[in-house]
């Protein structure tokens, strides 16, 4: 597994904790797992519910109405929208950097 400051630049939380809404509501632990297992990427605590409280402010996630202590956390039709939109500039900058490295179809 890659050291953690290898990592960095590598994905936005806040992107990641999208990406993982995107096929279901999960609590805070479930993404930090989920994100984990994806990237090999562990969101701590701190950074996790930080920008859980930023998305939550923007309007791109919403928390569902149960338990106080495991609050599951949905992906918003606008959160839908700005990971769409993201994913999909990246992979348009990721085609550009491969045709630029000389990857054939990129």
């Amino acid at each position: 597994m890659p050291r953690q400051r290898d990592r960095v630049g590598w994905a936005e939380p806040a992107l990641l904790i999208l990406a993982s809404l995107a096929d279901g509501p999960k609590h805070g632990y479930a993404i930090t797992k989920d994100v984990e297992e994806q990237t090999s990427i562990r969101l701590g605590p701190g950074t996790l519910y930080a920008a859980i409280a930023r998305l939550e402010e923007r309007g791109l996630v919403a928390p569902l109405d149960e338990d106080e202590r495991r609050r599951p956390y949905r992906l918003t039709a606008q959160g839908q929208t700005v990971l769409d939109d993201k994913l999909r500039a990246m992979a348009r900058f990721a085609r550009t950097g491969l045709t630029r490295l000389g990857v054939a179809n990129a």
